[in-house]
């Protein structure tokens, strides 16, 4: 990996690795068992959370310096190693988090490219406040599964009026899992832009290969927990 290259990694739901080759970034982490998918346990030096949800905010799982570099529903802008970082508040359901509580947006700037992981987003209704953090992105990680986010078509809603780059669906079911969320096939049904099914787990770009454009990378699910009957998602 060169000096202006990151690695996005994705291990199952919104479980995401942000590596600079200077810093590890993870994003919301499950702990595997109470999803029935795959428990990973990995090193990083900073934790961000973006709602403290069990199925996000499992930092038993993260190998990090010091509590000190966990950040929970973070707003405002700030600085980790020479990254800034931006979190804005949205909402987790359409009554202004009455339901399921606040979320936080992370906007991440690394290399010249804009990265944002949206968590657990449940309302695009309003765009005003999150108008900044979606606006010019190189890399969006989006929930496409309905149920306690945005649902498949608001999800394409969202990249078809923002246009990022590069979209790596998240959140959504996968065989074997316990939560009833759509399957990704629901949101590449609808979404009409162009496809790169990644290989592995993890993409390496710089600022020069992203695709013009919007382009959605399809991973392959982690390891299935054996010993269980699937369980399809609603």
């Amino acid at each position: 990996m060169t000096k202006e290259e990151i690695r996005v990694e994705w291990f199952g739901h919104s479980f995401i690795l942000v590596d600079t080759g200077s810093a590890r970034i993870a994003i919301d982490p499950h702990d595997g068992g109470s999803l029935n998918i795959q428990t990973f346990r990995i090193t990083a030096d900073y934790l961000l959370i973006t709602h403290d949800h069990y199925d996000h905010n499992a930092v038993e799982v993260i190998n990090i310096p010091s509590k000190s570099n966990i950040y929970v529903g973070r707003r405002g802008s700030f600085t980790l190693d020479d990254i800034k970082i931006t979190g804005h508040l949205s909402y987790h359901d359409k009554a202004e988090g009455s339901l399921r509580g606040t979320n936080t947006v992370y906007v991440l700037e690394i290399n010249e490219m804009k990265i944002v992981h949206a968590g657990d987003i449940g309302d695009i209704s309003k765009p005003d406040g999150l108008k900044d953090a979606f606006s010019n992105v190189d890399i969006l990680i989006l929930p496409v599964g309905g149920t306690y986010t945005i649902d498949a078509y608001e999800a394409w809603k969202l990249v078809e009026e923002t246009g990022p780059r590069l979209v790596i669906p998240v959140h959504y079911w996968i065989p074997y899992s316990t939560l009833p969320l759509d399957p990704l096939e629901k949101f590449l049904n609808i979404a009409k832009a162009r496809r790169y099914r990644s290989p592995t787990r993890a993409i390496t770009v710089s600022r020069h290969s992203l695709p013009e454009k919007t382009t959605i990378v399809v991973m392959p699910p982690p390891m299935l927990k054996p010993g269980k009957n699937p369980k399809r998602g609603m």
